[in-house]
């Protein structure tokens, strides 16, 4: 018997055919949240679209990342709700991590709000680094939020 334990959640290549459950979780979870057809588009033009399901639970988040020119660009990273603060997101982000890796990124970079505490915190204990802002990137409920921009330099 091993004494590693076994990851409780499996990631594979995002369908059309998972858009709906993509779709549902997105809605649940964020007030300003990407539609069908960024997520469609995301999939058609061959970008880096996941999906992690869990043993039992079917699909309980998504990634989508863009691959190009030596960088990864990660656009996407959610996980549903009451998956959160199980560690899912940490192994989704290095599952990403890897695959930039393996098509050859030099770095990822990434976009998040700065009112994202938990998001923010994620990103600096697996190596990312703010290298700047996008001003009023995000809508908000008022106006227009920034964006903090993450760097992880392989």
């Amino acid at each position: 018997m091993s004494a590693v334990p076994q990851s409780a959640e499996r990631f594979g290549p995002m369908s059309e055919g998972d858009l709906d459950a993509v779709i549902e979780i997105e809605d649940r979870i964020y007030e300003f949240p990407w539609t069908l057809i960024n997520f469609r588009d995301s999939v058609r033009a061959g970008y880096s679209c996941w999906v992690c399901r869990g043993r039992q639970e079917g699909l309980i988040g998504y990634g989508v990342m863009m691959l190009a020119a030596g960088d990864g660009h990660l656009l996407n990273l959610t996980v549903d709700k009451p998956y959160q603060r199980r560690g899912h997101g940490r192994r989704f982000l290095r599952h990403l991590i890897t695959t930039a890796r393996d098509y050859g990124a030099q770095r990822v970079f990434l976009e998040v709000r700065p009112s994202n505490d938990a998001g923010i915190d994620l990103y600096a204990r697996q190596g990312f680094h703010q290298i700047g802002v996008r001003r009023e990137y995000y809508p908000a409920r008022h106006g227009r939020e920034d964006a903090l921009v993450f760097a992880l330099e392989f």
